[in-house]
């Protein structure tokens, strides 16, 4: 199965589950965040695919709409010491950051591919001199 004859939202749902948008085979990442260069499944190329900054930014926005809800309802409900705060919430912070930033980072990745986006600065501009 190739790119082509996958959907955008199934190739984003396949990044979510950390697998080749592709064909949802292969496990995307031979490393935390490191993707594999070609999908020995499918050949689709996804070495080359340059998510950058977008991962984190969503990782940012999800977890703060779970976060910060959390801890208003919880201070106005229960007001505790702020160190109370400061055990509770980075390490709960740390955790999601790290379960939601590898999905969105494939999901971002699967909408790449099927959009055929490769995240070169440089495509489609003429180099000024």
């Amino acid at each position: 199965m190739s790119i082509s004859s996958t959907t955008t939202m199934g190739a984003i749902f396949r990044g979510w589950r950390k697998r080749c948008p592709g064909c949802g085979e292969v496990p995307l990442y031979r490393k935390f965040l490191k993707q594999i260069e070609t999908c020995p499944n499918c050949s689709s190329e996804l070495g080359r695919i340059r998510a950058d900054d977008f991962p984190p930014y969503l990782t940012i926005i999800v977890v703060g709409h779970i976060i910060v809800p959390l801890i208003v309802m919880t201070e106005k409900y229960y007001a505790p010491p702020t160190w109370v705060h400061m055990v509770t919430w980075l390490p709960m912070i740390v955790v999601l950051m790290l379960i939601f930033l590898p999905r969105l980072k494939g999901c971002a990745i699967g909408m790449m591919l099927k959009l055929g986006l490769t995240g070169d600065e440089r495509q489609g501009f003429e180099e000024d001199d």
